[in-house]
């Protein structure tokens, strides 16, 4: 699939200055980290060549703009989970940001010296970090996988995110949410020869568990998800399935980590087994927030459970969890993909921020990732995608601030740090934002 859009090289500096400007409300860290994130990244093959550092896991999706096989063998499989930008051109705190493989993305690391280097052509941007590989990650389980094939951390280390299932019951275009690629990454994954668990069993996820409890002291919390269970998966429900995970867990590691689940939305009853087992954050993510767009690119949620469903059992898991600890996603961007999708950001950032503004009233926090046009969605089917203009994440995180700096919500719970120079959420610039005062608030957005 071919995605347009991309910032030509001349105006990309100019194009972020502006931003800066127009933009005081929000961190520049912020700004550069969304634009990333929408782009993609490249690397030149030498830059990673003779480093450690702990590298993709895939953990649930591709978050690549190249399919695998395309990607050359010296960047296949060896690119970083997150970098670490700072400093530089714009004397950056120090920013997490996942990697998404983007090979016409204007921005690319490069050896610098003797460092690696954010740069656009021959200007550099920022140095560089890779995220350190952890100590636990050098064991294999009994039956010969690595610990990060089974419990691989995000988040520069500081999430556990275990996908116990690595597929998704919605299948084919008449179920599967048209920017979801956890199918066809699985298959992915298995085509390139790589070990990749289906689905993994309790022992082993337990097995690996044991060497982070007692080896690391970063992860602080850890994320059971996984595909939606329409049916069965092997004898049991969707609830029975997952809450064999987070007994568990809970049983042999009480309150060891943060305890976090990210399903479909569940009625009240069943969320309460998991509450009283552990569980203290709830993501039924939403997705998107437009009735015509939720049944067009969510086809399978609203099929099964429906958007009118979904809202009430997400409004309904506050008294179970509590304010801001019910957090559903919204996929950031998806709002303007074609052929569907609005065609003005106004309208977009209209619809959206009447999502959060409904949430947000009711206690729920939505947060958001940034849209990743994978190459083999529903959405790829129907051609060449445009990316969402960076004016549209900095107007989502305008309003997004606003509303939630209007209603005092506490911080959201399950994601470490929060602000600039401290958040370690690599996936969008939500937690980045949270508590920022703009230096000259006359000027701010």
């Amino acid at each position: 699939m071919k995605v347009s859009n991309i910032s030509s090289k001349k105006d990309l500096l100019k194009e972020l200055e502006d931003f800066r400007e127009r933009y005081s409300n929000l961190p520049f860290e912020a700004i550069l980290k969304q634009d990333i994130l929408r782009q993609g990244i490249q690397f030149d093959p030498a830059s990673l060549q003779g480093k450690k550092f702990k590298k993709k896991d895939y953990f649930i999706f591709t978050f690549d703009h190249v399919a695998l096989e395309e990607q050359s063998q010296s960047i296949r499989f060896q690119m970083p989970e997150e970098i670490r930008i700072k400093g530089g051109h714009w004397n950056l705190l120090p920013t997490i940001v996942s990697v998404r493989n983007n090979s016409n993305s204007p921005y690319i690391v490069k050896n610098h010296e003797d460092y690696l280097a954010l740069f656009f052509e021959t200007e550099k941007l920022a140095d560089i970090e890779l995220p350190p590989i952890p100590e636990y990650y050098r064991h294999s389980t009994k039956a010969g996988k690595s610990p990060g094939e089974i419990a691989p951390v995000i988040e520069w280390g500081y999430l556990i995110y275990l996908t116990v299932f690595r597929n998704c019951q919605y299948f084919g275009r008449e179920e599967e949410c048209a920017f979801c690629d956890i199918n066809h990454n699985y298959r992915q994954q298995k085509n390139q020869g790589r070990p990749y668990t289906g689905v993994k069993s309790v022992s082993e996820i337990l097995e690996v568990l044991s060497w982070i409890d007692k080896e690391d002291s970063t992860a602080k919390t850890y994320t059971i998800t996984g595909g939606s269970v329409t049916k069965d998966l092997r004898g049991k429900s969707e609830m029975d399935f997952y809450y064999q995970y987070v007994q568990a867990i809970e049983e042999r590691f009480p309150n060891r980590w943060l305890s976090k689940i990210v399903t479909q939305a569940w009625e009240k009853e069943d969320l309460l087994r998991f509450r009283d087992t552990g569980v203290k954050v709830y993501h039924p993510n939403y997705e998107i927030w437009d009735p015509r767009l939720f049944s067009l690119l969510c086809p399978g949620k609203e099929r099964y459970i429906g958007r009118e469903k979904w809202i009430r059992r997400i409004l309904e898991a506050v008294d179970v969890f509590g304010h801001s600890c019910v957090i559903p996603n919204f996929v950031a961007g998806v709002e303007l993909a074609k052929p569907h999708g609005f065609s003005s950001v106004s309208d977009a950032i209209d619809s959206t921020k009447e999502g959060i503004e409904f949430f947000m009233s009711h206690g729920v926090v939505p947060r958001f990732t940034t849209w990743c046009p994978e190459p083999f969605t529903t959405l790829a089917e129907f051609g060449e995608q445009t990316l969402p203009p960076l004016v549209y994440f900095l107007e989502l995180l305008s309003s997004w601030k606003a509303i939630f700096e209007s209603y005092r919500l506490p911080v959201p719970p399950g994601y470490g740090s929060h602000g600039p120079g401290q958040a370690v959420f690599s996936v969008s610039a939500f937690m980045d934002i949270i508590g920022y005062q703009a230096s000259n608030p006359s000027k701010a957005k």
